[in-house]
């Protein structure tokens, strides 16, 4: 019988008969490994257990303990889930069912609503097909055959994939009365799924486009145990509590009007107060940072997008020009080609630079309604955007001095944890990107260097660049373990060369500058939401709306609550005056339901020693203290930025 070489990550070797099994291979080694492992890996491919190796490889296994492992798992729960559907509602016809970073979903036609008692008659069988430990058989088909079949089945949307993404033949997969088309790997069997939960049905469109079939998505998660799908439910409860939306309205911070459009945000006194003293500091650190502050227009002529590229590569993400005066104008998406107008505006000389231009600048994109999410994904938004333009061998000290200043940003705010990622460009995919080999080489390679420099541990993601260069992107960890994308530092050596940018070197001839993007909040909506969801609402005490609440007893105190309420703006405190006619407990408790960090209750004896008595935000009475001392305190306090006092 013919052998052929199976390779093991270790580097060994061994001989087993042509068309072995990767399931065999992994029981050779042991059975602890052939009952863990969920899918092999052939020269990097994943393929089922089942399948038959028929030339010499190497092999890993993909067990629970691998970073991967879940997206296989979920995938498999997403043909479990539908599996229950088309034995429960037969009436249903599914069409895709993909994983997710935190679950997976799938969506069906449907013309009656699915409910929340669905979810729960869903999951019961679930189990019970999960009990019945049925395989996730791959089958193949010649694509004219499979179509027929899928016809006879009256599967209408599956036709249609198969008839768009079809190879002459393709594989379909299995899970007992149901079949899909389907590229796989899964998991063996359903008897693998331990633990999962389904969430909750939205509204979808086929393939996202809202133009055509209205679609019922069924959202849902798996783990590998259930402590972790127990924790994973206490997240997402967590995260209800601290939903920015809610908390937005509940605390009068925003809102979304109606009257106005989807995706534009009105931001009201309290939440403006917050915005002003977000943006007051970035300007502040800006100026520290050698930064210069522009403004540019919200309205610039089409013709500027269409030497950036922006026409061409991002297109569907731009609102549609508008006529004036026999020329077309266009909403900017983004702010880059003003700053280069400024740039471009006169001769510069080597000296100058690095020229760093920050602009707290409104930029307008066209989000469709499904995604659009609160302050989190919006149609206009404020980017806290700069652009460096700097000579070649400027680049690394640029980029380290912008990591940096988004770190010092993180802390400043409150948040202690952050992951790093490197996107670099897919190099099978080279049409999509400007520039050439070399240059994205030498841009990546920078990038790289300067984070190993500064011993920041990363993760490097191929494909997922933007057109004109890569970028090197910083996410928070929030208060409840989610991570969210807000800091990127861009490198671009596509810019500078279509607008033609130029600087005198010290040699007397021309040169090209090269251009970093750099935004650190990714914008002041995105960045207020998420600090309202990481804070629950209770921002700090120099960020909070309204800093301290007084709360005279009665009547008789107002006087001196007053003296107390001017003290207090004097120092440039945000304070407010409490004085309805409700007993003092609901005044106290109407002051934590608006999350006032302090409260000051005074009564006849605060009001005989010129005292003030101090209730705290989370853990309440604090004592008495002089008013004299009081003030420089909380002041004190405002001034350090104190995330924790």
């Amino acid at each position: 019988m013919e052998q052929i070489q199976i390779t093991f990550p270790d580097g060994k070797t061994q001989q087993f008969p042509k068309g072995v099994t990767a399931l065999d291979v992994a029981k050779s080694i042991g059975p602890r490994l052939a009952s863990e492992a969920l899918v092999a890996k052939l020269n990097s491919n994943a393929v089922d257990l089942a399948s038959r190796i028929e030339e010499d490889s190497p092999i890993q296994f993909i067990t629970p303990s691998n970073p991967e492992a879940l997206e296989f798992y979920r995938h498999s729960s997403a043909h479990l889930l539908a599996a229950a559907v088309l034995e429960l509602f037969p009436d249903a016809h599914p069409g895709i069912g993909p994983p997710t970073p935190t679950g997976f979903f799938y969506d069906f036609y449907r013309e009656k609503p699915f409910t929340e008692d669905d979810l729960q008659k869903l999951e019961q069988q679930m189990g019970q097909i999960v009990k019945a430990d049925l395989p996730y058989e791959r089958v193949t088909f010649p694509k004219e055959e499979g179509l027929k079949l899928f016809e006879k089945m009256g599967e209408f949307l599956k036709c249609e994939l198969i008839r768009e993404k079809a190879e002459p033949v393709f594989s379909a997969y299995r899970t007992g009365k149901f079949l899909d088309f389907c590229r796989g790997p899964h998991i063996p069997s359903t008897g693998r799924i331990k633990a999962f939960k389904l969430l909750s049905v939205a509204g979808a469109y086929w393939k996202g486009d809202e133009n055509l079939r209205p679609m019922q998505r069924i959202y849902g998660t798996a783990f590998f145990a259930q402590k972790d799908l127990d924790a994973y439910l206490a997240q997402v409860e967590e995260a209800k509590k601290r939903d920015h939306r809610r908390l937005g309205r509940d605390l009068e911070l925003f809102s979304i009007e109606e009257d106005a459009g989807a995706g534009l945000i009105f931001w009201h006194p309290k939440g403006g107060i917050v915005r002003k003293e977000i943006e007051d500091w970035l300007r502040d650190e800006l100026l520290v940072r050698g930064y210069d502050l522009v403004a540019t227009p919200h309205v610039m002529r089409r013709h500027l997008w269409e030497t950036s590229g922006h026409t061409n590569f991002y297109r569907e993400n731009m609102f549609g020009p508008m006529e004036v005066e026999n020329d077309e104008y266009q909403l900017k998406p983004m702010n880059c080609p003003g700053h280069i107008l400024i740039y471009r505006s006169r001769s510069r000389s080597y000296r100058e630079l690095p020229l760093r231009l920050a602009e707290l600048g409104t930029v307008y994109r066209y989000e469709r309604s499904g995604v659009m999410h609160g302050l989190l994904r919006v149609r206009g938004f404020t980017q806290d955007d700069a652009h460096i333009f700097c000579r070649p061998e400027q680049l690394e000290s640029e980029v380290q001095a912008c990591i940096e200043f988004a770190l010092a940003t993180l802390k400043t705010f409150g948040f202690e944890q952050y992951q790093v990622e490197l996107s670099a460009r897919d190099p099978g995919q080279s049409g999509h990107y400007a520039g050439t080999e070399e240059e994205w080489e030498r841009a990546e390679g920078a990038l790289m260097s300067t984070l190993r420099r500064m011993n920041i541990p990363f993760k490097y993601i191929p494909g997922e660049a933007v057109f004109y260069g890569p970028k090197i992107d910083v996410k928070l960890v929030d208060a409840i373990g989610r991570p969210w994308q807000l800091t990127t530092v861009q490198f671009d050596f596509n810019l500078p060369r279509r607008f033609g940018l130029e600087y005198v070197g010290s040699d007397g001839h021309k040169h090209a500058p090269v251009m970093v993007h750099r935004a650190l909040l990714g914008s002041v909506e995105r960045f207020f939401g998420v600090l309202i969801e990481h804070y629950a609402g209770a921002f700090p005490l120099w960020l909070a709306p309204v800093q301290t609440m007084v709360l005279p007893v009665s009547e008789k105190q107002l006087d001196y609550a007053r003296t107390v309420v001017q003290s207090l703006r004097a120092a440039k405190v945000r304070v407010q005056l409490d004085d309805r006619n409700e007993k003092l407990n609901s005044r106290i408790r109407d002051a934590q339901i608006q999350k006032a960090p302090l409260m000051l209750v005074v009564g006849d004896r605060e009001a005989q020693a010129g005292s003030v008595a101090v209730r705290r935000r989370e853990s309440g009475d604090a004592g008495s203290q002089p008013l004299e001392q009081f003030v420089p305190w909380i002041r004190q306090l405002i001034d350090t930025r104190a995330i924790k006092w």
